[in-house]
């Protein structure tokens, strides 16, 4: 889908994380469910804005499983 989620088998057993990083996608997805805003999901990962937008827009097209 993008070059910033990547899937890995050996790393969180091949779902999708924030590329260069253990960062699950569920887990900003989560975060931002919770309340928390995007930039203070960035902020707290360590990881940039765009990467958490990256992730909601995965998350949004990619169907659960």
């Amino acid at each position: 889908m993008n070059d910033r989620i990547v899937h890995n088998p050996l790393v969180h057993h091949g779902q999708p994380v924030i590329k260069g990083t253990r960062i699950p996608v569920a887990t900003i997805i989560s975060g931002l469910t919770g309340g928390m805003s995007k930039d203070e999901i960035a902020q707290d990962y360590d990881i940039k804005s765009a990467d958490v937008e990256m992730a909601l827009s995965y998350a949004k097209a990619t169907p659960p499983t």
